[in-house]
């Protein structure tokens, strides 16, 4: 890996780091809580131009969500959301290289990987953060771990596609007008998103 891919990677990892950790501070529980608006989650976008993206994402969301353990005193149950959000963000940058030349269905990997993975776990962190019914409900989450996970898959679900549609397409259509489409694909045979494919 030659050294301008590392600086590629680094950037793109304290990018995420940083936007998802200011929307920690000022959204709170809403950046990664029951019910979640991580704008940050609009830059796997990135993974349409460039293969860097996937390691870059899932770095700084590693980052992100150690330095969450400090900020939101929820401790070692912040490992959850270590490992496997953190593997959330990497298989949905990794679906949106695969599917970079059609990015409505790129866009779908965030939301698909996020909805599916992060109420998996959801229901024990908010456990141990003194959570002890299903939000907006008076549902015990005690034994209702299928109903918080159906209703974590919905909530995550929704507000992914919201970041990721409002935010990630726009921001991608965006990007393909910039130099950034330009550069040279670590995948020769099929290359990164192009400016011109911005409109289909």
């Amino acid at each position: 890996m030659d050294t301008r891919r590392i600086a590629r990677i680094a950037m793109i990892a304290a990018v995420y780091a940083g936007t998802t950790l200011v929307v920690i501070l000022f959204l709170g529980w809403m950046a990664w809580g029951p019910i979640q608006f991580r704008i940050s989650e609009a830059l796997t976008m990135l993974a349409l131009f460039t293969a860097d993206a996937v390691p870059g994402l899932t770095l700084g969301c590693v980052i992100a969500n150690v330095a969450n353990i400090a900020l939101s005193g929820v401790g070692t149950l912040g490992l959850l959301d270590v490992v496997f959000g953190s593997m959330a963000t990497a298989l949905g940058a990794l679906f949106s290289w695969h599917f970079r030349r059609r990015p409505a269905l790129a866009v779908a990997g965030p939301v698909l990987a996020n909805a599916l993975i992060v109420p998996a776990y959801l229901p024990f962190m908010l456990q141990g953060l003194g959570f002890y019914t299903i939000p907006f409900t008076s549902i015990d989450l005690e034994g209702a771990y299928l109903l918080m996970y159906l209703f974590g898959f919905v909530a995550t679900g929704i507000g992914e596609a919201a970041v990721m549609y409002l935010l990630g397409l726009p921001l991608c259509h965006a990007l393909a007008r910039t130099p950034l489409a330009e550069q040279p694909s670590t995948d020769n045979a099929t290359g990164p998103f192009k400016p011109e494919e911005a409109q289909s």
